[in-house]
């Protein structure tokens, strides 16, 4: 009885601990903040290593591309002059007009053989993306969940 007389029971223990949470809701918001700035500076740190290492790997690729391209080219060089000797004995011309037809002849084969590839390689590769998907799409939920959130 003399609990309830002097006015100290739970109830005031209550109200001083909900006064104590409502102090500390804005530290807790802000630490909140904190740690979702980090979660994004995190994830985006992750995005800038993945793109780099899918920018290495296509520098790395091109590299191996025009290695291969110089020796191809050498061989395809050797390899043409074979091909438009063996068309100049098609020709009922003159020896030297006869080469003059089957190297023009070879040349125009092999270009338009080349242009083909290098249109298809080329389509291919713009198909490509060279930023991660899944990171973006992920950056993307984060940067909606925070708009939505905060």
């Amino acid at each position: 009885m003399v609990d309830k007389l002097s006015g100290t029971g739970a109830a005031p223990a209550r109200a001083t601990e909900s006064t104590g949470d409502l102090e500390n809701l804005p530290v807790l918001l802000g630490r909140l903040g904190d740690e979702v700035m980090q979660l994004m500076d995190t994830k985006l740190n992750l995005l800038k290593v993945e793109v780099k290492e899918e920018a290495d790997q296509y520098v790395r690729d091109s590299a191996m591309i025009g290695t291969g391209a110089i020796v191809a080219a050498v061989g395809f060089a050797l390899f043409n002059v074979a091909v438009a000797l063996l068309v100049s004995l098609l020709f009922p011309f003159s020896q030297p007009v006869n080469f003059a037809l089957g190297f023009v002849v070879t040349g125009v084969v092999y270009l338009i053989i080349g242009g083909i590839v290098v249109v298809r390689v080329k389509n291919r590769l713009s198909k490509r993306a060279l930023v991660p998907k899944t990171s973006v799409e992920e950056l993307e939920r984060d940067k909606q969940w925070l708009k939505n959130n905060i």
